[in-house]
């Protein structure tokens, strides 16, 4: 069931249109990740499907009678409103039949005749399988389970809602959200503030949903867990790819492979007919060059993909540092509560080592420690010879919002520099034009995290301190990012709690939580196989269960669909059919596929196969994943 449309959709503010003449269909249980560049119009495109904005032409159709809800970034609570209280009104239509049925029950009991007895027990009867049906009789359990998996504890409960921070008032917006469960909902950015466990809870609860979703997310790991198609917003135009984020990416550059070579062979075909009515247009074959030229005017040109190019970004040649750059010894530190205890490492020279855990386990004050910005409670840190700290801040507060973006980042201790140089260092990091003279606080934040990063680079440290580095930015900025770290002579001491960037760039992970923190060899993929072992053993060692319990425990495994195969040997088959559906989109994409309708035909139920067989291979693939041991 289609439940929002667009045809010709179009929004302009000032200068050339945001975009222009989107059409796509939101259908009933669609989770659809929506990616692009900053300054695409994601957000201006949430705002209209929300009716938060207007479109300037096309239309919008929006199926009567459906609700749908945008998640809000910068709410504004009421005095008094608790955190329960503000959860709990997600769920107000529920608590508004809740009363009606309890209306409904005293209308019975005062009934005085037979006919009103039976037209309320109707209206008893309806309100209660409404009910029934939004599974309204376990609302408490349902407000308890998505408060505690954002990450709040029931002693918060009570608390006015004004006096969390920032990051917790977003939490709680996404949570009512989640609470209301509208037809569609639409979430931009939903894992910001987040901490990874908190992300893990997020992902496998809103893949249990029937809602429609639209996501906005440059968490790719995020995506790849939850969205069952993508959307790219690019250049004003939207693309559609079936799938996750992997399998979007898979389908676009096979998509651009197959383009890449029809352009050539009409070009090729182009060159041909242009030396042929250049040769023979005022001979003999003046007929036949004239024919060429109506065969050559009707050619519709093959276009070919619209590639996304992120900033260049890139870290300066840095002096070069002793090999020990950071030396920490017995390391303690603690505020209400223990944040790590008797911690010990040793970063060396190139190394680029990621720092995880919950929130408030004490990750930026670990950091701060490592480069002396905070005093331990016991222990000592030494920093290595010829080493020079560059700080990123999760707050970007290293740019003075009143100031301009060109003077923020202009290297306050270096007489060298020009603003010529400046403005090639911001461009480098996507920042050029009329935006280096704004001020910060004008920025989007994006912008100002590229500004941040550039800020960062020209302090020419050979120690970069990052701290969440990755928010607000897209996903091709995060990639630059990442070849960035990588390309770097320096250390990188980076927090992050964007799995995917960390197993990009960590040689070594510090996981802090439960009032410690230990190091881990090796990137996220790593600490997470380590972490599922570690689980495993506590498991295995722990009594054996009764055999009720194992009765229970056996009914409840699943059994295999499909019959048993390697999830490599699955993974390269929907590789090859992903590869031939994209070559069967392309088909239905001409307009000379159509002039046949046979061949048409053919062409369509080919495709309409390729997804069935390709769908099939997506579950016996997550029946591998899950049960192949």
């Amino acid at each position: 069931m289609i439940l929002i449309s667009a045809n010709d959709l179009g929004r302009q503010f000032a200068g050339d249109p945001v975009f222009q003449g989107l059409r796509f269909e939101v259908r009933a249980g669609e989770r659809i990740g929506l990616v692009g560049p900053n300054g695409a119009g994601k957000t201006t495109l949430m705002k209209l499907l929300s009716g938060d904005d207007q479109a300037d032409y096309g239309h919008l159709y929006v199926r009567p009678g459906i609700k749908v809800s945008l998640l809000r970034q910068h709410p504004e609570f009421e005095s008094g409103e608790t955190l329960m209280s503000v959860a709990r009104s997600g769920i107000a239509s529920i608590v508004d039949l809740q009363h009606e049925l309890e209306e409904a029950a005293q209308e019975i009991a005062e009934a005085e005749d037979d006919a009103d007895r039976e037209r309320a027990t109707r209206r008893y009867t309806e309100l209660h399988d409404r009910l029934e049906h939004q599974d309204a009789y376990s609302i408490d359990h349902r407000v308890e389970e998505v408060l505690t998996g954002l990450g709040f504890a029931p002693i918060d409960f009570p608390r006015e809602a004004s006096t969390f921070s920032g990051g917790q008032q977003s939490r709680l917006m996404l949570a009512k959200l989640l609470l209301e469960a509208p037809d569609v909902m639409l979430l931009d950015e939903p894992s910001n503030h987040l901490d990874i466990e908190t992300t893990a809870w997020l992902e496998s609860y809103l893949s249990r949903q029937a809602v429609a979703m639209v996501i906005v997310s440059h968490d790719r790991y995020f995506l790849d867990k939850v969205v069952t198609k993508i959307w790219e917003l690019h250049e004003g135009k939207i693309d559609a790819y079936p799938g996750n984020y992997t399998q979007y990416w898979r389908l676009r550059s096979e998509k651009a492979k197959v383009l890449d070579r029809q352009a050539e062979r009409q070009a090729e075909k182009i060159a041909d007919l242009e030396a042929y009515i250049r040769k023979y247009g005022a001979g003999q074959r003046a007929k036949q060059a004239k024919d060429r030229e109506k065969k050559l005017a009707r050619i519709e040109r093959v276009e070919t993909m619209r590639d996304i190019v992120g900033p260049i970004m890139g870290f300066d040649e840095v002096e070069r540092s002793g090999d020990i750059v950071v030396e920490a010894r017995e390391l303690s530190k603690a505020y209400d509560q223990s944040l790590f205890q008797r911690f010990n490492a040793t970063i060396l020279r190139g190394q680029c080592i990621g720092v995880l855990g919950p929130n408030g386990s004490g990750k930026s004050t670990l950091i701060k420690t490592l480069i002396g910005e905070v005093k331990p409670d016991s222990g000592e840190v030494r920093i290595g010879h010829k080493v020079h700290v560059g700080y990123h801040d999760q707050g970007l507060h290293s740019l003075a919002p009143e100031t301009t973006v060109v003077r923020a980042v202009w290297p306050e201790d270096d007489p060298d520099w020009v603003q010529e140089d400046v403005r090639d260092l911001l461009a480098r990091f996507g920042l050029s034009g009329d935006i280096v003279f704004q001020t910060v606080g004008q920025l989007s934040g994006g912008e100002r995290a590229k500004a941040a990063l550039a800020r960062l680079c020209a302090t020419n440290a050979n120690l970069l301190v990052m701290d969440e580095p990755t928010n607000h930015l897209d996903i091709w900025s995060c990639e630059a990012l990442e070849r960035s770290i990588l390309d770097f002579e320096g250390t990188v001491l980076v927090v992050s709690h964007d799995r995917y960037f960390l197993n990009q760039v960590a040689d070594r992970i510090i996981v802090l939580g439960n009032g410690n923190a230990r190091v881990v060899e090796g990137d996220y993929e790593t600490y997470q196989r380590l972490a599922q072992r570690d689980a495993a053993t506590t498991k295995s060692a722990a009594p054996s269960p009764a055999p009720s319990e194992r009765t229970e425990a056996k009914v409840e495994k699943r059994k295999r669909k499909f019959p048993y195969r390697k999830t490599p040997d699955i993974e390269r088959e929907i590789a090859e059919k992903e590869a031939v559906l994209a070559e069967f989109e392309d088909l239905l994409g001409q307009p000379a596929t159509w002039r046949d309708p046979i061949k048409a035909r053919e062409t369509q139920l080919k495709h309409e196969d390729l997804k069935k067989e390709l769908a099939r291979l997506y579950e016996h693939w997550e029946e591998a994943v899950e049960l192949n041991s």
